[in-house]
């Protein structure tokens, strides 16, 4: 049986008046779903191209004073698919245009990325594939 593909990703934010603002803006789209939860947390939600969802939650329990970091345990980052690298060429010039520091296309054998973080620090990624010969 073939394990299933990616259903949705889900990112803890310290402040949702923050960071609803800039995934709005980065999306260029509004949630699909804005809602205060029974379970006690506000969560934000977009359905991305393919079908993934990605939401942003904030908790009621105020989350540690600290930023996100890669090297604990848990998240490393969170990548988003681009068909080729002139998507990321694209996208480039996007994150340019919205202030966001990013650390320029970096091309390797597996494909090209364009990493970036959000105002938690959390890791992005805008991935595409190596170029087919």
């Amino acid at each position: 049986m073939a394990f299933p593909g990616l259903n949705h990703v889900a990112i803890t934010v310290r402040d949702m008046a923050v960071s609803g603002p800039w995934y709005r803006r980065l999306l260029d789209a509004d949630p699909v779903v804005d809602e205060h939860t029974a379970a006690g947390f506000r969560h934000l939600v977009w359905i991305l191209d393919g079908g993934t969802a990605f939401g942003i939650h904030q908790h009621e329990q105020p989350a540690p004073n600290e930023r996100f970091s890669e090297f604990r345990v848990g998240l490393d980052h969170v990548g988003f698919s681009c068909a080729t690298r002139a998507d990321l060429e694209t996208w480039m010039a996007r994150l340019n245009e919205l202030g966001v520091h990013h650390g320029g296309i970096v091309d390797a054998p597996y494909g090209s990325g364009l990493s970036f973080r959000d105002p938690d620090n959390i890791a992005l990624e805008l991935f595409a594939p190596p170029k087919s010969e």
